[in-house]
């Protein structure tokens, strides 16, 4: 891979959390309505007919194993989502942000191929965004953020390897609908009486911008930047909801969390720097031969 194609792959991580903060500040108004499982719900579903209409996945594009990881990847994408919807109705944003980061350094270790300062330094600033030790927290609320970070941790690598194994977005297009099916038969059912045409018109904006634009990016992205620049790079999220958080609902951070988005900007100019993937993979080669567009 060539630096230009890391840059265009760290671009398009940054532009995806920059379109999840601004969803999830979007969002607040439909969780105080239907609950943040009844937002989740809402996001996945549109997500899974939007995709599924635009893009309309063709059989042939899959062979049986890449069709059972865009199924996997379906479940652990609602997971993800309603795992950490059900954390920050219990615990603060920051924190469950800071412990679902978990997964992505994780990640980043296990397959940095000993580039470990980059996720070290990623950690310093995720601590000192989030101060965790300056209260105490739900442990339920903890336990859901723990099984969030482990399921974020799974979807980046099931992303890059639906995205090397499938053409264009057809991945994508079967494991959303899969996410909506997941998250409609968990919170559906509850949430179908409370609907009402303005919150599915908010829904469907939501869903756009998350969750379709980010995971469309983030899977193109993990055709051009490695497993661990992509999971230090995810160190970036805190600073964008401190910043998203100060411009949209006025919170003023202070000097450590200021310090902490110095550390994590750091960071992840290093992993981008650090994290083109060396090989051609055969997602690049399915790019090239198939358009991401709808097929005609």
């Amino acid at each position: 891979m060539t630096r230009n194609s890391t840059h265009v792959g760290a671009t398009m991580a940054l532009t995806s959390m920059l379109c999840v903060q601004s969803g999830l500040a979007i969002s607040v108004g439909v969780s105080e309505r239907v609950g943040a499982e009844g937002a989740a719900w809402l996001r996945l579903a549109w997500a899974g007919v939007l995709l599924a209409v635009i893009v309309r996945p063709r059989p042939k594009a899959f062979t049986r194993s890449s069709l059972g990881a865009c199924v996997l990847l379906g479940v652990v994408t609602a997971a993800v989502t309603l795992l950490f919807m059900a954390a920050v109705d219990r615990i603060p944003l920051g924190t469950a942000s800071a412990i679902e980061f978990l997964g992505p350094l994780g990640v980043a270790v296990l397959h940095g191929r000993g580039r470990l300062k980059w996720p070290a330094l990623a950690a310093v600033g995720v601590l000192l965004l989030t101060q965790p030790w300056a209260g105490g927290v739900d442990p339920v609320g903890i336990l859901f953020a723990l099984g969030a970070a482990a399921c974020w941790a799974l979807y980046i690598v099931l992303t890059q390897r639906v995205g090397d194994e499938v053409a264009g977005l057809n991945g994508l297009a079967v494991s959303m609908p899969v996410a909506g099916l997941v998250a409609t038969a968990v919170g559906g059912p509850s949430m179908l009486g409370k609907m009402t045409p303005d919150l599915l018109i908010i829904g469907l904006g939501s869903a756009i911008l998350l969750p379709v634009v980010p995971f469309t990016l983030e899977m193109l992205a993990l055709r051009r930047l490695n497993t661990a620049a992509f999971g230090t790079l995810m160190s970036l999220e805190p600073a964008f909801a401190l910043i998203i958080g100060l411009v949209v609902l006025h919170q003023i951070p202070d000097h450590a969390a200021v310090a902490g988005i110095c550390f994590v900007v750091a960071a992840g100019i290093g992993a981008a720097r650090a994290g083109s993937r060396t090989t051609p993979d055969q997602g690049d080669a399915a790019e090239s031969a198939a358009p991401l567009s709808a097929p005609t």
